[in-house]
């Protein structure tokens, strides 16, 4: 009995501190998929995510294949607050388009980034840790169980970036590159809000929406929306839709695979794209991995106080303010009557 008391003792104040802090235990990856969370990886935590991937792409109404492959990255640290964090991302690719038009068919080789993005995160609002200052009902499972409209608001979150592209990239109009129009290339900004829902049994939903590359002849508007669920510790599952609007190029992409944590600081993922339509077709196949440096320090430790030392200090000082607001012990033999009381109403019982 006093072991499990003091697990559950250490399971408490370890939720209290989650609730304030974007940092976790285990890696925490945007891959699988291409969405953002709405989540930093936490101050002082250094991440790295990459994936070679497949590319195979035929235009049937113009007669024109693209096939090679690519790789996409991404580098992200947190910055001073939780809630910020600084990344760079992009995607190189090398392929083979071939106009089939033609006898014989032309073919080009393209290689150049599709994009490189460099850019700031910043969590404007956590409804998670609004909940955990909220008090739980200590006598009553069903209580603290109950449903509550307030859980579907998400936790929201704005990213501001800036592109970088080179001159005449065939990549950014999505065209041929026999008959693509000139891009003078440069710098471009790029604006995103990214929002996530944590639910009970593992699920998380996440939604972003883009302006990207604005200003420029070729700025899109970009949705994804991503489901994922956690099988087991190890194991993920996801789901996801992109949307790509322009004028040169209007996509609705879908994507499927998983993850598997190796370790708490290293993921392994794969995943399918592919769509509905043959202007053009996309199919395309990649793994990656994700690993974090962590230099993260809790405040909470850093000053020498063990866990279970944090939790006696905040229930003796919580203890005290009870004690000056009732104006009596709670220790007394006198309130001895009371706490028995207190407890034979707690209601333990998680059936209806």
């Amino acid at each position: 009995m006093p072991h499990t008391k003091s697990l559950f003792k250490y399971l408490l104040l370890l939720v209290g501190f989650s609730a304030f802090a974007q940092y976790t235990e285990v890696i925490n990856s945007n891959r699988p998929g291409v969405s953002r969370s709405a989540f930093s990886v936490g101050t002082n935590v250094v991440q790295f995510e990459a994936g070679p991937y497949s590319v195979n792409e035929d235009h049937t109404p113009l007669e024109n294949e693209a096939s090679g492959f690519g790789i996409d990255f991404a580098a992200r640290y947190g910055l001073v607050w939780e809630q910020l964090e600084l990344n760079i991302e992009g995607a190189y690719q090398n392929d083979t388009f071939t106009d089939l038009r033609v006898t014989p068919s032309s073919s080009a080789d393209r290689a150049n980034f599709r994009y490189l993005t460099i850019g700031a995160k910043y969590l404007v609002y956590d409804p998670y840790k609004k909940r955990g200052e909220e008090k739980p009902n200590l006598y009553s499972y069903h209580a603290n169980k109950k449903f509550k409209w307030s859980h579907l608001i998400p936790a929201v979150a704005v990213y501001v970036g800036a592109n970088y592209d080179s001159d005449n990239n065939s990549f950014i109009p999505y065209a041929s590159p026999f008959t693509s129009p000139n891009y003078e290339g440069g710098f471009s900004p790029k604006v995103m809000i990214a929002t996530q829902h944590n639910f009970n049994s593992g699920w998380v939903f996440v939604m972003n929406f883009s302006k990207d590359r604005i200003g420029t002849d070729f700025s899109d508007f970009q949705y994804i929306v991503t489901i994922t669920k956690a099988i087991n510790q190890q194991w993920v599952l996801f789901g996801e839709t992109q949307g790509i609007q322009s004028d040169f190029y209007a996509d609705n992409l879908f994507r499927f695979g998983g993850a598997y944590l190796w370790s708490r600081n290293f993921q392994l993922d794969t995943g399918l794209t592919f769509n509905t339509k043959d202007t053009p077709s996309v199919f395309s196949l990649n793994f990656g991995a994700s690993y974090r440096l962590d230099f993260h320090k809790d405040p909470e430790v850093d000053n020498g106080t063990d866990v279970m030392d944090e939790y006696e200090r905040k229930a003796n000082r919580n203890k005290k303010k009870k004690k000056n607001k009732d104006g009596d012990d709670p220790d007394s033999p006198d309130n001895s009557g009371k706490r028995k009381k207190e407890i034979q109403d707690v209601d333990f019982d998680d059936e209806d």
